[in-house]
C-alpha cells in the first residue's frame, strides 16, 4: 500500500459528509432510540420523506419538533451542535497538540478541559464521572492521575457506540496507514470503551484510512479488517453488512439478527453502517438516507457513513451543503462555532505534518 498524498479536497468532502449525515440523522434520533424503527418510519411516511433523500420535515407538535427543529429541511442555518461533530472536533485538537504520540492519558486530560460533562452520554458520561472521582486534582495540567485509568472503561456502556463516533478523524490524517489510524483510535478509544467498543473505533479509523488509497471499497474493506479481531463481533458485522448491500429486506435482516442489542450499540450499528456505505457507495443521499432510515443511532450513523462516502472521490451534492452554510456550532470550551474552512485547512495541516514525519 502506497503513502497516498494528502488531499484537501477529500478531507473537505470527509467534514461535509459527516457534518451533513449527521444533521440528517439528529432530529429522528431520539424517536428511533425510544420508540423504535417503526415510529420513526411512521413519521417520516406522514411528513412525504420516503425514501429518505433530504433533511427531515418538520412536523409540529411531535419528538422531531421539539428536539431536532434547527436540523429540519428548511429550517437548517448552521450545523447544530450535536457530540459527533464535537468528537471530530476534539480529536483534531487533540491530534494538533500531541500528533501521533496521542496517549489514553492525553485524552482523559482534554475531556477534562475542553469537554463539557453535559455533552457527554453513556459510557463517555460514566468515564468522565470516574475521572472527576478518582483523578488528583491537577491531572489535567499534567500530574499523575492517581488511579488506573484503566477503570474509565469499567462501565455497562463499554460496547456502546460513543468510542466508534470518535475515530473518524484519525483515519482522515492517516491516508494510506490504517495501522497508525488503528493506534490512534485505539489509543482514544480505551478511555472509556473495551472489546467490542474498541474494536468499532479501530475499524473506521481504519477505513477511512484504507479508503484514499485503495481500488476500491471492498479492497478498503479488507484491509480495515486487518486491525480488528477476525473472531470478533465487529469483524462479524462487517460480513454482515457486506453480505446483504443491496438486497431488499436487508434492513429488516440486520434487525432480526441484532434486534437484542441496545439501539446504541457498537456492533448493529457497524453492520447498518457497512450495508449503508456498500449499497449507497455510489450516490452520497442513498448511502446517508439508507443509514438514517435504517434506525438504531440514526445521526452517529448518517454521520459515519457521510464521512467515508466523502472520502470514496465524489463530491457530495450542494443541497447537502448549502443549508449549513459553512457553519459549525459545537459545545467545547473555547468554541461555540467554527468554519468549515476552519476545520479543513487544520485536518489538512496535522495530516501533513504526520505524513511528514513517516512514523
Amino acid at each position: 500500500m502506497h503513502q497516498n498524498e494528502i488531499d484537501p479536497d477529500r478531507i473537505r468532502r470527509a467534514w461535509q459528509g459527516r457534518i451533513s449525515g449527521c444533521q440528517l440523522g439528529k432530529p429522528v434520533e431520539l424517536l428511533s432510540m425510544t420508540q423504535g424503527r417503526e415510529a420513526m418510519l411512521d413519521y417520516l411516511r406522514k411528513a412525504n420523506a420516503m425514501p429518505l433523500r433530504d433533511y427531515v420535515p418538520l412536523i409540529e407538535d411531535t419528538l422531531v419538533a421539539r428536539f431536532g427543529r434547527n436540523s429540519c429541511l428548511g429550517r437548517i442555518s448552521r450545523s447544530e451542535p450535536d457530540d459527533d461533530i464535537n468528537y471530530s472536533a476534539l480529536a483534531l485538537i487533540m491530534l494538533e497538540q500531541h500528533g501521533t504520540e496521542l496517549s489514553t492519558l492525553d485524552v482523559a486530560r482534554t475531556w477534562l478541559r475542553l469537554l463539557p460533562p453535559a455533552a457527554t452520554f453513556t459510557a463517555e458520561r460514566a468515564a468522565y464521572k470516574t475521572l472527576l472521582a478518582k483523578a488528583e486534582e491537577h491531572f489535567p495540567m499534567g500530574a499523575d492521575p492517581g488511579f488506573n485509568l484503566e477503570e474509565c472503561a469499567e462501565n455497562e456502556f463499554s460496547d456502546w457506540i460513543g468510542a466508534q463516533i470518535r475515530a473518524d478523524v484519525y483515519g482522515w490524517v492517516c491516508p494510506g496507514r490504517p495501522e497508525l489510524a488503528a493506534r490512534l483510535a485505539r489509543q482514544d478509544a480505551a478511555l472509556s470503551h473495551r472489546e467490542e467498543g474498541v474494536h468499532g473505533a479501530v475499524f473506521i479509523a481504519a477505513l477511512g484510512a484504507a479508503i484514499p488509497a485503495t481500488g476500491s471499497l471492498d479492497e478498503a474493506l479488507d484491509l480495515a479488517l486487518k486491525e480488528i479481531p477476525a473472531e470478533s463481533a465487529c469483524a462479524g458485522a462487517v460480513g454482515v453488512g457486506r453480505r446483504l448491500s443491496g438486497q431488499p429486506g436487508a434492513v429488516e435482516e440486520l434487525h432480526g439478527i441484532y434486534g437484542d442489542l441496545s439501539p446504541v450499540h457498537t456492533v448493529n450499528n457497524l453492520a447498518l453502517v457497512v450495508w449503508s456505505l456498500c449499497t449507497g457507495q455510489d450516490d452520497y443521499s442513498t448511502a446517508i438516507g439508507e443509514a438514517v432510515a435504517g434506525g438504531w443511532d440514526t445521526d452517529c450513523n448518517g454521520a459515519t457513513v457521510g464521512a467515508l462516502w466523502g472520502l470514496l472521490g465524489s463530491e457530495i451534492p450542494k443541497q447537502w451543503t448549502e443549508p449549513w452554510n459553512g457553519r459549525v456550532a459545537l459545545t467545547l470550551a473555547g468554541y461555540g462555532e467554527v468554519s468549515l474552512e476552519e476545520l479543513v485547512n487544520r485536518t489538512v495541516a496535522v495530516a501533513e505534518t504526520i505524513a511528514a514525519q513517516q512514523i
